[in-house]
């Protein structure tokens, strides 16, 4: 029975041959049958499989009690090579659950490496109720043999590189439950599933399908996820058959598309719906509000990117009250909404890419369970009568607006995130945040604030992202801030900050979590210490002083991703040790006083996909190596002593006789 299955673990050992052996506990596991131990061993070998960590809980092997065939295999993530014609994996004849997603399947394609019908082929596993290719690199058409595997109840394919027609043969999976082509580059007209009657999820989401949605899609009996969001869908109104059972669908995403029927109405009738993503439809008509207040059990609805009618965001407009998540971002809105009085469920707005100008309303603070305000790209100039003492915003035009603000910006102690980039903020941030223990991201960069950063941030234990750039904030670096257990992301560049970045103490190192650290264009002096950095994955720093040499330390940040050390006055040797940043894809030395050559372990970073140099005093070869030689020739300019590619100096060596 396969409900009773057991699960023989594979375990690599290195050997002579390096092949791949497995092993198993007679006291805890049944073993498989001897030939399907073999073609395991035979499949593995077939690939690189050194990253498989097969004691995972989502990889291993299950084996039937009563037969030992294997019936259920799951690799993810860790397999190499070309899923050949006559693979091993083929010979498991009994698999009634396969799942190889998110592997690197090199050079492989369906038709050609399982599309020739033997009794090698993938589409010989009859017994298959579940298989799960996606997120690998196959590139091919579908095989029309698909529809052999006739008792799927799951087939995910998605986010390969498939192209051309869903095959008509689709239709014969009646089993079929959960259908995801999402994420590939398929064609052609809706997939032709109506038939399947148990088909509850159907995801082919970021495609270049076309034409029209049948109508009979939305009566289909058991359907209840439908994603068809970043297609091509253009031709036609969405039309509903009168029927006497109310279509089952919770969830629907029809977003960036390009409807020229009518669409909001029938949608209106689907009154089971929690999930409603209709943005940037570029319907030729505004979207009312009004129309979803049928849909009672609308959890979340995403309207972005539409031209929303404006009485429907009047305090007097109906909208299902029930809703926790509203997105109206880039939608021409001129005033802050009213209607959002009436949502007091409501955990999250989006009205950022808007004109909305003046006070956030007092009111919208009170709303009882919101967490999280996205108000970014407006012309915000202040926050009514709620945020913080002595914290006064105002947008000098002809006169200024001095709103005394008298409640703190952490009072909503159940508040996650305060995203207010981009807007017309002035005034010093209020040191407020005496109950913001949730708080996880404050985001005020691009504005105009002044003043000091608050010192009551360090009451916002949950705090994961700060971001205060390009304001004209004057303090000291903020030492304070590595109480922060959870900080990942510190953004602090361009603003008038200043004192030296090295330790006043000999406290603690902290700042356990820090991911992303900038802090360029500002006035700091020193140099930071190694502990500081070491899980650093992107950096940003410009010093304007005297800051001496890169530490070779630097190499001991094994998870970065991007350096930009650009217009400081660094002197001395490019540190060896960048060599031995693996992950490195962004590297910007460039306008230093850098001396001597460049490390030629440089031109081994594989992920390396920019680099800039210019503008030292460094000499020699520039190292040779893919990823360098394709670079700009701007990027070593101003090296005077620099040849090699990507420069037209060449090299000349002279050895010296013996």
């Amino acid at each position: 029975m396969f409900e009773s299955c057991l699960r023989l673990h594979f375990l690599c050992c290195v050997s002579p041959s390096s092949f791949y052996t497995f092993k198993y506990d007679n006291s805890s596991y049944v073993a498989c049958h001897p030939n399907q131990t073999q073609a395991l061993t035979e499949f593995m070998n077939e690939f690189d499989s050194s990253q498989c960590n097969l004691s995972e809980p989502y990889n291993g092997v299950w084996c039937d009690k009563s037969t030992g065939a294997v019936a259920m295999l799951r690799l993810r993530a860790c397999l190499i090579g070309t899923l050949k014609p006559n693979s091993s994996l083929f010979r498991l004849h009994h698999l009634r659950y396969l799942a190889l997603r998110q592997n690197n399947f090199i050079s492989s394609s369906l038709p050609y490496e399982l599309g020739s019908f033997n009794s090698t082929s993938l589409f010989e596993l009859h017994h298959l109720r579940y298989l799960h290719l996606g997120y690998n690199n196959f590139s091919s058409s579908l095989p029309s043999e698909f529809g052999n595997l006739n008792r799927l109840n799951l087939l995910a394919l998605s986010s390969n590189d498939f192209f051309g027609k869903v095959p008509p043969t689709i239709s014969n999976l009646t089993s079929l439950k959960e259908l995801y082509l999402h994420h590939n580059q398929l064609t052609g007209s809706f997939p032709l599933v109506q038939n399947l009657t148990m088909l509850s999820v159907i995801d082919i989401n970021h495609n270049l399908f076309s034409g029209t949605i049948p109508s009979s899609l939305f009566t289909m009996p058991s359907l209840s996820r439908l994603d068809m969001r970043v297609n091509n869908l253009t031709a036609g109104s969405i039309e509903v058959y009168n029927s006497s059972t109310p279509s089952r669908l919770e969830y629907m995403y029809l977003g960036h598309n390009n409807f020229e029927g009518k669409v909001i109405g029938p949608i209106s009738t689907f009154i089971n719906l929690k999930v409603l993503e209709l943005s940037y439809l570029n319907t030729s008509y505004p979207v009312d509000l009004s129309l979803f207040s049928s849909l009672k059990s609308l959890l979340r609805l995403d309207l972005s990117g539409n031209i929303i009618y404006p009485a429907s965001l009047d305090t007097n407009s109906k909208i299902p009250t029930n809703l926790e998540m509203l997105l109206l971002q880039d939608c021409g809105i001129n005033e802050f909404p009213n209607i959002l009085k009436n949502l007091e469920k409501l955990e999250f707005i989006a009205l950022n890419s808007n004109r909305i100008k003046g006070e956030i309303p007092e009111w919208l603070w009170n709303l009882p369970r919101l967490t999280s305000v996205i108000v970014t790209n407006n012309s915000i100039t202040g926050f009514g009568k709620f945020i913080g003492e002595d914290f006064s915003y105002g947008e000098k035009i002809s006169h200024a607006i001095d709103a005394r603000l008298q409640q703190p910006l952490g009072s909503n102690s159940s508040m996650l995130e305060y995203n207010l980039r981009e807007n017309s903020l002035e005034g010093s941030i209020p040191d407020a945040f005496y109950t913001g223990a949730s708080l996880q991201t404050l985001d005020v960069g691009h504005n105009r604030l002044t003043g000091k950063l608050p010192r009551s941030l360090h009451n916002c234990s949950s705090l994961e992202f700060l971001v205060a750039d390009h304001n004209r904030i004057k303090d000291k670096f903020p030492f304070w801030l590595k109480a922060l257990p959870n900080l990942q992301v510190l953004i602090l560049s361009s603003n008038k900050l200043y004192s030296s970045i090295s330790p006043p103490d000999q406290g603690p190192l902290r700042f356990p979590e820090l991911r992303i650290f900038e802090i360029s264009d500002n006035k700091f002096t020193g140099s930071l210490p190694p502990m500081y950095f070491v899980n650093w994955k992107a950096a940003s720093l410009t010093m304007n002083e005297d800051v001496g040499q890169i530490p070779e330390s630097i190499g001991l940040l094994k998870a970065l991703i991007a350096l930009n050390f650009s217009n400081n006055a660094f002197t001395g040797h490019i540190p060896l040790s960048l060599s031995n940043l693996k992950k490195m894809e962004s590297l910007d030395l460039s306008s230093n006083q850098l001396s001597g050559t460049i490390p030629s372990g440089l031109g081994t970073l594989s992920f390396l996909a920019y680099i800039n140099m210019s503008h030292n005093q460094l000499k020699g070869e520039i190292p040779q190596g893919t990823q360098i030689t394709g670079q700009a020739k701007s990027s070593f300019e101003g090296n005077a002593g620099l040849c090699g590619l990507p420069l037209q100096e060449t090299c000349f060596f002279i050895k010296e006789r013996a």
